[in-house]
């Protein structure tokens, strides 16, 4: 029996996915939308149109405060479009859309991707900072991963989004310069 998310693209299956679990609100251009402080386990976040709803990837520790080494990253919304809470990923957004696959491959480092767009390789590491980060490569670059941002056009449909682009934000180490890139999917 085929699942009800079947798809013969599974990109834009996937996006579609992110596209209707975040309805809502007005489009806004990227340039209006807040930024997650205050946090200092966060990682990176993720935004995209139709409203300033973001989501926030941050380090999730044990009671004990180490890193939990089975589950590295904890998710979650901040409501800017409601009244700018917190709030938890629901089923369908946890393991559909947002939710973040981990691998363990050695001490202090993990391999990360969104459950619905495993193209995005991330590395979760410890670096000589005794900090983790999420890096990436961003125009042939590893970089610090800070922020993804997903522009959707109106006129597509559940299974087939109007994606326009992803365009990734990243700090290079050496340097501390930002490095973008868009990517058309």
């Amino acid at each position: 029996m085929k699942s009800i998310f079947y798809c013969k693209h599974p990109i834009k299956a996937a996006l579609a996915v992110l596209y209707f679990l975040s309805i809502g609100g007005l489009v806004y251009a990227q340039s209006g939308f807040p930024v997650p402080q205050g946090n200092p386990n966060q990682l990176i976040y993720l935004q995209r149109t139709p409203n300033t709803n973001t989501i926030v990837c941050e380090l999730n520790f044990t009671r004990d405060g180490k890193l939990d080494v089975d589950d590295p990253v904890h998710v979650f919304w901040i409501r800017y479009g409601e009244q700018g809470q917190r709030a938890e990923l629901s089923f369908l957004q946890r393991n559909f859309a947002y939710g973040v696959k981990t691998k363990f491959l050695s001490k202090d480092r993990y391999e990360l991707h969104f459950v619905s767009y495993k193209k995005l390789v991330m590395y979760l590491v410890r670096a000589a900072d005794n900090k983790y980060h999420v890096v990436t490569s961003i125009n042939q670059k590893q970089v610090i991963l800070n922020r993804i941002f997903i522009k959707i056009n109106p006129g597509g449909s559940f299974w087939s989004p109007n994606v326009e682009y992803i365009e990734l934000a990243g700090t290079e180490p050496g340097s501390g310069m930002e490095v973008l890139e868009r990517r058309k999917v």
